[in-house]
């Protein structure tokens, strides 16, 4: 049966209380591939309790909702989908330990035809529960694949935009550990995708990948390594489109164009030259 576009759109997301410690925010810098130069203090400043500072891509799990699409009253075919867009607006600096609400809505369900299915975009607000202030708006972006043909949807946002033509300003690449999806996992998504080797084998990989949002992190950490320096507060928005999967080890290549305060970027993988993680932009603070 088709999906009801009233019901999702109107879905009842209760709101995600979520308190966090250091070692928390440790670990999800860890899992990203902060701290890989242990001579880098730079980095220390994300993985080390001295001057504690929160890697600022870190909303991304924190007041989740959890893989609610999974209930049949959803209707949705939940095998079939995809992560394909994620974006992320920080409005202030993400304290290295709190608790915060997450209050999550359906921002747009568009249907892109029978046979070609449609765009689920969540977007969810990361709320400082002492103070009350707004820390980070997300938005995810899931391609439903077989979800496609129930009429009556939302308009569909703009395409992305595309990276600029000729050879990047500039490029930074990061490793990632082998070992990366199963620290990853400890911070929000215990897909066994990432972990067990037959499931991964089922689903059509050679080996466990990486998680999309784990790459995603890794991507913001070339950025702001690059162009602010390593401090948290100048970077404010990091948006990108998936476009293939990462396998835990291989080395990323975020090859990036600056356009005033505007970062345009893409990341590669480096062993099998594949674009990873492409459509990017991410504005930095002067």
């Amino acid at each position: 049966m088709p999906i009801d576009y009233d019901k999702i759109k109107n879905w009842p997301f209760p709101e995600v209380e979520q308190s966090y410690t250091e070692k928390d925010s440790i670990l999800y810098a860890l899992g990203v591939g902060y701290g890989h130069d242990p001579m880098d203090e730079a980095q220390l400043q994300f993985v080390y309790e001295k001057n504690l500072k929160a890697v600022p891509t870190m909303p991304v799990v924190l007041g989740y909702p959890g893989f609610w699409v999974k209930d049949p009253a959803s209707g949705i075919d939940w095998v079939k989908i995809v992560h394909g867009e994620q974006a992320l607006r920080i409005h202030r600096p993400i304290p290295a330990a709190g608790t915060v609400i997450g209050r999550t809505r359906i921002k747009a369900l568009v249907d892109k035809g029978k046979d070609k299915g449609a765009l689920l975009i969540q977007e969810r607000s990361i709320v400082d529960k002492a103070t009350g202030a707004l820390l980070a708006t997300l938005d995810h972006t899931t391609f439903c694949r077989g979800d496609g043909g129930f009429g009556t949807g939302d308009e569909a946002p703009p395409p992305p935009p595309a990276v600029p033509e000729g050879a990047p300003d500039a490029s930074c690449d990061l490793p990632t550990l082998p070992q990366a999806a199963l620290i990853y996992r400890l911070c929000a998504d215990n897909n066994p995708l990432h972990a067990e080797p037959a499931v991964a084998k089922a689903a059509g990989f050679p080996r466990p990948i990486l998680h999309g949002l784990c790459s995603y992190g890794v991507a913001g950490h070339a950025i702001l390594k690059t162009w602010c320096g390593y401090d948290p507060a100048r970077l404010t928005s990091l948006s990108l489109r998936f476009s293939a999967p990462v396998f835990p080890g291989e080395t990323i290549r975020t090859e990036m164009w600056q356009r005033g305060e505007r970062i345009q970027f893409r990341a590669r993988v480096l062993g099998r030259d594949v674009v990873v993680l492409n459509n990017g932009v991410a504005t930095i603070a002067s």
